[in-house]
């Protein structure tokens, strides 16, 4: 079984065990040649640790039972950090309200508030200055022109 085939079947393992844990998505899974497997799983009210060890558990005993038998892999289950870029819708809209850094293809950057998410387009607001300088830019950026988004941490 190539690796395609296989990132398919745990694909379709973690959908039947996502139906017992509402909330969760699948993000990614990657197979590198040294079989070693990564899942990224996310929430929409974000990933429990407990959650995430359960799903890592049940995947690696169904990994051994029926992809490598012979024991040759391992197996990370994680939630993306914060330097792994959104990569799906679903990760968008859990995120409105926080600050995000867009890169555009062209290489301009934009950072700001994420205040809405629709099928074609973010809306990002950025704040200039303070005080009576300050002056609010809400940038509506189309999907198609996004290289990254990623959350950022303000204090």
């Amino acid at each position: 079984m190539n690796s395609d085939n296989q990132v398919v079947a745990i694909e379709t393992k973690i959908d039947q065990l996502f139906a017992e844990i509402p909330g969760y998505f699948l993000v990614e899974i990657s197979i590198r040649p040294t079989n070693n497997i990564k899942v990224y799983v996310d929430a929409d009210q974000g990933a429990a640790i407990d959650q995430l060890s359960k799903i890592n558990r049940a995947l690696y005993k169904w990994i051994e039972e029926s992809l490598f038998p012979n024991g040759d892999f391992s197996i990370e289950v994680s939630s993306p950090g914060l330097d792994e870029p959104l990569k799906l819708e679903r990760q968008y809209l859990k995120n409105i309200g926080r600050f995000v850094e867009v890169l555009l293809k062209n290489g301009i950057k934009k950072e700001g508030k994420l205040l809405s998410v629709s099928e074609n387009e973010i809306v990002v607001e950025e704040q200039k200055g303070q005080g009576k300088k300050k002056e609010i830019i809400e940038h509506q950026i189309l999907k198609q022109e996004i290289k990254t988004t990623k959350v950022q941490i303000k204090f």
